[in-house]
């Protein structure tokens, strides 16, 4: 009997969780914490960052010299819809974070761009930044632990869990689609609000996440905010197969599209 996988690994969800954050954080002791547009999986298992070139981790990384120095990489991933907890997931990369010698730094540039084009890309090792722009170093971080906490708690996995697990093929999508599911398509919700078990439907339904296991319910009430996963009959990997799949969750007759018959 073959088991149905109804919600992503905890790799993959780190996975998406990178794809989709927009910046990140770098923190080491005695800093602030440092804002980074650019944080790239490497296939050796290590992130490419980019940090203010002009900035004091920038500075302490320098005097660090090779030996680097410790660092955790923190990325947030928040719902696309304005809702009373907007975080989704939070991910924790601790290691030790290490400059790129400067004869790496362009190949490692190329590589990047051409997996995950980034503006912040044409800011590094450049005296003239573009549009007056902040300038950036590229670096590396070496990664020791890895950590992934949401409603359900914290988890870790891996570094080679995650190098062989991919983002979900509908992440870049999904905030759109959420917020077009929200505003114009109120009544998909409400259907899929059928489904939650009665004690949640008197709350607010709001659409949380939609990846290729399933499609996640954020309910609000007096109680608190209370996350429900509507796993999918099975996976699926293209758009054509995400509409049926919704439309089953729905409870709709005409599974693909068809018309009832006239007599």
């Amino acid at each position: 009997m073959t088991t149905v996988v109804a919600a992503p690994t905890t790799a993959e969800r780190i996975r998406s969780a990178c794809a989709r954050a927009g910046g990140a954080m770098v923190a080491v002791d005695g800093l602030d914490p440092t804002a980074t547009p650019v944080h790239h999986l490497l296939a050796d298992g290590s992130f490419a960052i980019t940090i203010p070139a002009d900035g004091a981790l920038a500075g302490a990384l320098v005097s660090a010299g090779a030996a680097g120095m410790q660092a955790v990489l923190e990325m947030t991933d928040y719902a696309p819809l304005p809702l009373r907890e907007p975080v989704r997931s939070l991910v924790w990369m601790r290691g030790r974070l290490v400059p790129v010698p400067a004869h790496e730094v362009g190949g490692l540039l190329d590589l990047i761009a051409a997996e995950h084009p980034n503006p912040a890309l044409l800011q590094v090792n450049t005296d003239e930044p573009v549009g007056g722009e902040t300038p950036y170093a590229l670096v590396r971080l070496e990664i020791e632990s890895v950590v992934v906490a949401d409603s359900t708690g914290a988890e870790s996995v891996g570094v080679g869990a995650l190098l062989e697990a991919r983002p979900d093929p509908f992440c870049g999508l999904e905030s759109c689609w959420l917020r077009h599911l929200e505003s114009a398509h109120r009544d998909v919700v409400e259907r899929l609000s059928a489904r939650l078990p009665m004690t949640l439907r008197s709350g607010r339904v709001r659409p949380l996440g939609l990846d290729r296991y399933g499609v996640q319910l954020r309910v609000e009430d007096e109680t608190g905010d209370h996350d429900v996963r509507l796993p999918f009959a099975k996976p699926v990997d293209d758009v054509a197969g995400l509409s049926q799949a919704i439309r089953i969750l729905m409870g709709c007759p005409f599974l693909n599209g068809l018309r009832a018959r006239r007599i």
